[in-house]
């Protein structure tokens, strides 16, 4: 078999939303176009994609309701840091902040409109050799040691700081400023503020710095005092409030995204990426 071209065809809801999200963020352009279809191509190595609105007939009765579900589009890219600051500058809906997984893989994704996940990739080249030094390589060994630094201090910056109606989030370590597994940030409220009503996909530990803090949990309410620590499950509904004024220092995995009760989709923690 000699494959010459290849194309992954989508079944969508709205093919204009896919169609737009895609020649927008990542640079596909429109080869054809009617209605309920478009073809998409790009002039590199990326996979052709065709978008077919769901219920057409040009499709098998069986697969007229199906929908693209389950999939991710892996796209593999050169500086991956870069392609994540331009679309997160552009408003890109990016649904998994940039990581690096332990095989040597960095990723984000972006989710589409119709649902459809993007992972863009970057392989790293390991940093280490698994061969053991010669005499004759080891003060160059030593050398990149001592060059690499052992600890990444972070500071707070104006740049990292979130104020929402209830709270002012001043972002840490998170996967944009050189942390690769965890997102740690301060919290600050004003006495009387009450934050919205949410769930969040990872564990989070709340430390309250200054003041205390009302947490409620699936329905059962702790107060929080300065200098103790709340363990927050994922997938529960949460919300903080703060009868007096109030600091927390918040500590979770870095891939955790949250979802509001009566609201569709996601949403990424700005403060966390």
């Amino acid at each position: 078999m000699n494959v010459s071209t290849s194309t992954l065809s989508l079944t969508v809801a709205d093919v204009d939303a896919s169609r737009e999200f895609l020649t927008t963020h990542l640079g596909y352009q429109v080869a054809m176009a009617a209605d309920g279809f478009a073809s998409l191509t790009r002039e590199d190595a990326a996979v052709d994609i065709v978008l077919l609105s769901r219920g057409t007939e040009v499709l098998p009765p069986e697969q007229r309701d199906q929908q693209a579900a389950g999939l991710i589009l892996a796209l593999t890219v050169t500086d991956l840091a870069a392609e994540e600051a331009r679309l997160r500058a552009a408003g890109a809906p990016i649904t998994m902040p940039l990581r690096e997984e332990p095989w040597g893989e960095r990723l984000f994704q972006l989710t589409d409109p119709n649902g459809v996940v993007v992972q863009l990739v970057e392989w790293v080249t390991p940093g280490t050799s698994s061969h053991t030094p010669d005499t004759d390589d080891t003060d160059d060994t030593r050398t990149e040691q001592e060059e690499a630094p052992a600890v990444h201090v972070i500071s707070p910056s104006d740049e990292a700081v979130t104020v929402s109606p209830n709270a002012t989030m001043t972002g840490l370590a998170a996967p944009s400023r050189g942390s690769a597994e965890l997102s740690t940030w301060t919290v600050e409220m004003a006495a009387g503020a009450t934050g919205p009503e949410h769930t969040i996909s990872r564990e989070q530990v709340w430390t309250v710095t200054a003041g205390s803090l009302e947490v409620t949990c699936d329905g059962r309410t702790e107060k929080v005092a300065a200098g103790q620590t709340v363990v927050l499950p994922p997938d529960l509904v949460r919300q903080v409030h703060a009868p007096e004024a109030a600091e927390a220092h918040v500590a979770m995995r870095a891939d955790a995204h949250a979802t509001v009760p009566g609201t569709e989709g996601t949403r990424t923690l700005p403060w966390a990426e």
